[in-house]
């Protein structure tokens, strides 16, 4: 992993030490761009799920889509709020380690990127790399290969974003520091006027005085299209699984 990250990661979320990585890791890799071409998803779609091979393929997508998130996503943010560490994430410029199940293990960098030197207050600015720069042409390359609906993979997205930042909420770090990652989480609008994909990816539903509230995510996942039962915060649950399934 990159060193300076590397020292983030320790207890239950060592396993991120080694998902971003630089050229001389010997793991080989795809470039982005052919990790997400369409021969390439039906590939790792099956290798991922062989038992839904027969199943709706957006649903699958949605599903395997959401291995790429949870995997990208925590490092990122972490390196960027806690460490003010600015990462080269362009889609056309990074090598994605694939395992033998078709799900990314890891990313190579084409550099160890660099400390801010003044971190941008605004999020977006701050995030542009993740955002606009990997997640959008991501996104859309899973579009191009099916049509699914562009809101299921960025709730997909969010879903892991807002849980990150919760668990880094949870941590001992001041309010100021991950306030960035907030604001990506509570404006309905970029600062340039567009639709900020993750505004509220979920809402935390009130359950009674002596409860923890229920976190629900606000668009399905789809992945009842496969047969499969609704994860714990499925929005279409009136209340809370007795039984936990995993999202």
């Amino acid at each position: 992993m990159i060193a300076p990250i590397a020292t983030l990661f320790q207890g239950p979320f060592a396993h991120y030490r080694d998902v971003l990585t630089l050229a001389d890791d010997p793991r080989p890799a795809l470039p982005a761009r052919e990790f997400v071409q369409p021969q390439r998803l039906e590939e790792q779609l099956l290798r991922f799920a062989p038992e839904h091979a027969d199943g709706d393929r957006r649903a699958l997508l949605s599903l395997w889509s959401k291995y790429y998130f949870l995997r990208l996503i925590p490092p990122v943010l972490a390196a960027s709020l806690i460490l003010n560490w600015r990462l080269p994430l362009a889609f056309d410029e990074i090598q994605v380690v694939v395992g033998a199940d078709g799900l990314p293990e890891a990313f190579k960098l084409p550099h160890a990127g660099e400390r801010w030197s003044q971190p941008p207050a605004d999020g977006f600015e701050r995030f542009a790399g993740l955002l606009d720069d990997n997640l959008t042409p991501f996104i859309q390359a899973l579009i191009d290969y099916r049509k699914i609906a562009s809101r299921v993979l960025w709730s997909n997205a969010g879903n892991y974003f807002e849980w990150f930042m919760s668990t880094l909420a949870g941590l001992p770090f001041p309010a100021p520091m991950l306030a960035p990652g907030r604001q990506i989480l509570e404006a309905a609008k970029r600062p340039d006027g567009t639709r900020n994909h993750l505004f509220e990816p979920v809402r935390y539903v009130a359950l009674g005085e002596h409860s923890e509230p229920w976190r629900q995510r606000r668009l399905c996942c789809i992945r009842n299209e496969l047969g499969m039962a609704m994860c714990e915060n499925c929005p279409h649950l009136d209340a809370p699984p007795t039984e936990i399934v995993a999202a």
